[in-house]
């Protein structure tokens, strides 16, 4: 697998505002990195939708990103990742990374060997997850995974309803019966619910969140050399935003919920 170019934007996909969770993780850890970010906001969302229709958006939204000359694709979208990327990786003349429910770290951090996933319908039931289940299940056979196809969650984030009343009861309905069966440790597979984690923690209490961000910008910098802060022109735009819906409203939605996830980061330093 061949390094990144450093100099050139990284192209990175979601079916709506959820792969901006990815995008804080990444620049978090390469502030220098220019982004390009394509929210396939007029399918959205993917959850209930073909495996051959999340196959077809997904070519179709990445082959845009490879038309601005990207060096690499995230594919920051758990249902996207599941059903599309060994295709993707078929044809796509770059790197593409995707991204996968934290089962195996969750397996290790688990106290009690009671793991709740937190996912979409459509990356429960896909092949990619099962056969990660079956492989963490063979290395931790002492684990217990205990499953839910979050519902709403996904519509509450693509609408900016984070802290509401509804917002809560949804979380409260996902989250609760996992902790009553014992869960100690919860796995975020959907890109969407990082920006939910307020609500999740609300009800979940001690028990620990694993979500896949900081794994993709690990992963990067490892395949990506990284630039000199020199090399980035002072004017440069470092971040891009593009979609198949409403641009100006997509663009406005990310400012909000990139400035959420940079509060909690201002409050853990």
């Amino acid at each position: 697998m061949k390094p990144i170019d450093a100099h050139s934007p990284i192209g990175v996909f979601d079916s709506g505002a959820g792969g901006l969770s990815i995008v804080a993780a990444i620049r978090a850890a390469l502030p220098t990195q220019a982004i390009i970010y394509f929210a396939d906001t007029a399918f959205a969302p993917y959850g209930p939708r073909s495996d051959l229709e999340i196959l077809e958006r997904t070519q179709l939204c990445c082959s845009q990103l490879l038309e601005r000359k990207v060096a690499a694709l995230v594919i920051a979208c758990n249902t996207a990742t599941a059903n599309a990327i060994d295709a993707l990786r078929s044809w796509a003349p770059v790197p593409i990374v995707g991204v996968e429910p934290g089962l195996k770290p969750a397996a290790a951090a688990t106290r009690n060997g009671v793991v709740g996933v937190l996912a979409t319908r459509a990356t429960l039931s896909s092949r990619r997850y099962r056969e990660l289940l079956f492989r963490v299940r063979a290395q931790a056979p002492d684990v217990r995974f205990v499953e839910h196809a979050a519902h709403g969650w996904v519509e509450l984030v693509e609408s900016g309803e984070l802290d509401s009343v509804h917002a809560r009861t949804l979380v409260r309905q996902a989250v609760q019966p996992m902790i009553d069966q014992g869960a100690d440790t919860l796995v975020l597979g959907c890109t969407h619910y990082p920006f939910l984690k307020d609500a999740i923690k609300a009800v979940a209490g001690t028990a620990s969140i694993i979500e896949t961000g900081p794994a993709v910008a690990r992963e990067l910098q490892r395949r990506l050399p990284r630039p000199s802060d020199s090399a980035v022109p002072a004017d440069a735009d470092l971040l891009q935003f593009d979609s198949s819906g409403d641009r100006d409203q997509f663009a406005t939605l990310a400012a909000t919920l990139l400035a959420v996830t940079e509060g909690r980061r201002s409050q853990r330093s």
